[in-house]
């Protein structure tokens, strides 16, 4: 057992019983850890919900207030002593933290999830970024990124003193949970893509793509799209403008990839912005090899040749050679993209480095 302690958690993420994703595990899991270990959390989040695992957790709901405000406003009201005040999807280096230590004393651990723009950001929002971190970094005791790019962008972004207070805790996935393909087609390999259809994820980019495929593979080529979102209609305006409707097909939402993956040969995912996709990691645990982008952390768990193929963001006639190679066998992944996740991407790893984080007094 460890001494008392309370903790709080802050996470600007709605709970939604239809989207039931890798964080929400997360989150039971953390939980857990820290009631076997005697520490109480306060979860805050945007909306309260019972679902899954939700009701085991003591969860407050901002509701019609920011979980910043809300959170400000509770401590303010019941004056509860956390030891430790942790973010995620909040963003950094705000006046919010400063007015988090007018209230507690807790050391703050700020989370950061999120990718950044494929070109960086405009000279003005740099340089408001970099008067943000002089102004209010020293107000949070570390920062967390979800791969070695989150954490250089966090010292890119708010400067380099804080190198020494950044670290990495890699985003995990319960592989339990993930069935395995056995088979994987060397000839005419069948392809998936699991994202939410928005224009950053850059389906538009492999349309065009298959456009500029040999006839002859046009035919035959069958790409399965599970996600949906605001950009559908686009997508579906471009593969009729490249005459390609019949390459692909539309499986909207699933509550259950998981258990998708092994009907897979590939996964496809040209995204433009990334942090630490768990799409990645969950389709690399089903054995099935993932073709992508260099952005983010993408490059962290995939080697070229070796567990999936890496291409520039948005270089279509990359992509177009990618697919045509692998399509006709002319290019093919023999090993085992299992293994990579076992070895450094479960869960139960990364909820032990974030608990490691609650029992490190100097964190």
């Amino acid at each position: 057992m460890t001494e008392s302690k309370k903790i709080a958690v802050l996470c600007n993420y709605q709970l939604l019983p239809d989207r039931v994703g890798g964080m929400d595990y997360f989150f039971w899991q953390f939980d857990k850890q820290c009631a076997a270990n005697g520490i109480q959390v306060d979860w805050f989040f945007p909306n309260q919900s019972d679902h899954g695992e939700y009701n085991t957790l003591t969860v407050f709901g901002s509701e019609d207030k920011a979980v910043e405000n809300y959170f400000l406003s509770f401590c303010k009201t019941n004056k509860t002593e956390y030891t430790h005040i942790i973010t995620h999807f909040i963003e950094l280096c705000t006046p919010f933290f400063y007015k988090i230590k007018q209230y507690s004393t807790g050391k703050i651990i700020a989370i950061d999830h999120n990718p950044r723009p494929i070109y960086h950001y405009s000279l003005k929002k740099r340089i408001e970024k970099r008067i943000k971190g002089i102004l209010f970094s020293r107000y949070i005791d570390l920062f967390v990124g979800v791969s070695n790019y989150t954490v250089n962008e966090i010292i890119n972004d708010f400067g380099p003193h804080l190198v020494k207070k950044s670290k990495t805790i890699y985003n995990g996935v319960i592989l339990e949970d993930i069935q395995v393909r056995n088979h994987r087609n060397i000839v005419k390999p069948n392809f998936l893509v699991a994202s939410h259809l928005r224009e950053s994820k850059g389906i538009q980019d492999l349309i065009t793509a298959v456009a500029l495929l040999p006839s002859s593979i046009q035919k035959t080529i069958k790409i399965d799209l599970y996600g949906d979102g605001p950009y559908k209609s686009v997508l579906v305006e471009k593969m009729k403008q490249h005459d390609v409707e019949h390459c692909f097909a539309f499986m909207g939402s699933s509550p259950n990839l998981k258990a998708v993956f092994l009907n897979y040969d590939y996964m496809l995912q040209p995204t433009h912005m990334e942090c630490f996709s768990l799409s990645i990691l969950e389709s690399l645990a089903a054995n099935v090899p993932v073709i992508t982008t260099n952005v983010g952390g993408n490059e962290e768990v995939l080697v070229d040749g070796e567990n999936g193929y890496i291409f520039k963001a948005k270089d279509i006639h990359e992509l177009k050679e990618i697919l045509e190679k692998v399509y006709l066998g002319h290019a093919t992944i023999q090993s085992n993209t299992r293994v990579i996740v076992e070895n450094g991407f479960s869960l139960q790893k990364m909820v032990e480095q974030h608990f490691a984080l609650v029992l490190d007094n100097k964190s």
